[in-house]
């Protein structure tokens, strides 16, 4: 917190920054929501955001009682502990468990690093979501600084690395990364194919991953505010679907 006070003095008045990446990417979330929607909060997790985030953050990360019914799924049989869920469903196979057509929003907030088949991902996520409903996606950009360093780094040993530059990440909640489809070009052109009017673009908050060294935090921040937007560490896309526009077979 000290490093975080020193480069963004505002943080000491709420405990985020002007730049925080989760309050940008879910006060448009929040901007979206109606509430006679069901959400699909697609690769879940714990929830472990619940446990230590700042109120504000943990505010507008949870859906819960903003809509009808947030659904999560994931492979991962420990989301059923999610507390921001109101129903958890566990994907078995490459069919996710969620009707046709059933879906207002889904939101997928750091997964598509780790689905290797993003094909099927992409078919799963078009075929449960409503024509006219809207996906949030948020996910590492392949190019960026810190994914680079990550792709250097056996999967089997990044719960060790994670344990280093992010304290409180516990083991559970670190998962083999692949990066598919991280590029913006790629991901939005998946995106169009699936018949998504959609925005995707680069985005950078506080370097908080480089706050084991006050030298490499300096650096961080030269880079979140000069660097060029297709290499900031984040990608964000927001979409709309549009089913009979845009007829797909996958």
């Amino acid at each position: 917190m000290k490093k975080l006070e020193r480069f963004y003095p505002e943080a000491r008045f709420g405990g985020f920054t002007d730049i925080d990446g989760t309050v940008v990417f879910f006060t448009r979330v929040n901007s979206l929501l109606k509430e006679s929607m069901i959400v699909l909060d697609a690769g879940c997790g714990r929830g472990a955001f619940s446990e230590r985030s700042v109120p504000t953050k943990r505010n507008l990360r949870t859906l819960k009682g903003k809509v009808a019914k947030v659904i999560g799924i994931d492979v991962d049989s420990a989301a059923a502990v999610n507390p921001t869920l109101d129903e958890f469903r566990l994907i078995e196979g490459d069919r996710w468990p969620v009707e046709d057509d059933s879906i207002d929003l889904i939101v997928c907030d750091n997964v598509l690093e780790h689905v290797a088949d993003y094909e099927s991902f992409f078919s799963e996520l078009r075929r449960v979501l409503r024509d006219g409903g809207y996906l949030c996606l948020r996910t590492p950009n392949r190019w960026n600084y810190i994914t680079l360093g990550a792709r250097l780094i056996p999967n089997k040993h990044h719960s060790a690395v994670t344990s280093v530059v992010q304290a409180g990440r516990e083991e559970e909640d670190v998962f083999p990364t692949v990066y598919k489809c991280n590029t913006a070009g790629k991901l939005r052109r998946v995106l169009r194919d699936r018949g998504f009017d959609c925005v995707v673009y680069g985005y950078e908050a506080e370097p908080k991953y480089l706050d084991f060294s006050t030298i490499a935090y300096f650096l961080g921040v030269l880079h979140q505010r000069f660097a060029p937007r297709f290499l900031k560490p984040s990608l964000f896309a927001f979409g709309e679907l549009h089913k009979a526009s845009y007829p797909f077979a996958p």
